[in-house]
């Protein structure tokens, strides 16, 4: 998935409100970016931290720039807006890149459960397969990524509905997109939220699937790369 507008270099000032963010532009002027994360961003949004926005000049939005991307400035990236892995993964699905997931039919947002949607139904080879993707953006621990980054009601009520599909007697999948090119294994953030941990086993005992990838990630896009190691706490 390539960005629809070439990406510019910035410095983050602050990050607040959860979805604005102060930033400062090569040439010192000052904008306020569109975060698209309602995550807690937790080692993402240090004051100088380099970033790089998007621009875009539609008269319906606000904000003239939307945050897409910290550059760890080691060679690495990470991507920060929670759209993106849903976009990069519709993408893969139509190319019939994603392993194991190579189905004809590839529908976005269905309606499921109690008033959720689902964002991905594929379809066309065998029994429909729910897949419900997360981004995963934080790391603690050099090479290993971890969600939550906050706790996640949402996140809970996804993967009891995935169960409930699986008992119905379709497939389904909890996709994580690791969105940093710095990470080789994931696993789940028990300390952040336990609730969401205890939801994911009773998921996983009751038949969902887990399929974790990365990412390769730079200001000109952002693509499904491979399979990486999930190890559930």
């Amino acid at each position: 998935m390539q960005f629809a507008t070439p990406l510019i270099p910035a410095r983050l000032i602050r990050r607040y409100k959860r979805f604005l963010a102060d930033c400062r532009l090569q040439d010192g002027t000052e904008v306020v970016a569109h975060c698209a994360n309602p995550g807690s961003m937790m080692g993402l949004a240090e004051p100088d931290t380099k970033i790089w926005l998007e621009p875009n000049d539609d008269p319906k939005k606000k904000l003239k720039y939307g945050w897409r991307l910290v550059d760890h400035e080691n060679g690495h990236f990470t991507g920060v807006d929670t759209s993106v892995p849903n976009r990069a993964l519709k993408a893969a699905f139509l190319a019939h890149e994603v392993p194991g997931l190579d189905y004809e039919m590839v529908r976005a947002e269905v309606k499921y459960g109690q008033n959720s949607r689902i964002d991905f139904l594929l379809s066309g080879a065998g029994r429909d397969i729910y897949v419900e993707v997360k981004s995963v953006t934080l790391s603690r621990q050099t090479g290993l990524a971890e969600f939550p980054d906050s706790v996640t009601a949402r996140g809970a009520k996804h993967l009891a509905e995935l169960a409930e599909m699986v008992r119905q007697g379709h497939r389904a999948v909890m996709l994580y997109l690791v969105q940093r090119t710095d990470c080789a294994g994931l696993t789940l953030a028990a300390d952040i939220d336990g609730t969401y941990v205890a939801a994911f086993r009773d998921a996983a005992a009751a038949g969902v699937e887990v399929m974790a990838f990365d990412c390769a990630i730079s200001p000109e896009g952002v693509g499904l790369r491979k399979p990486i190691l999930f190890n559930a706490p």
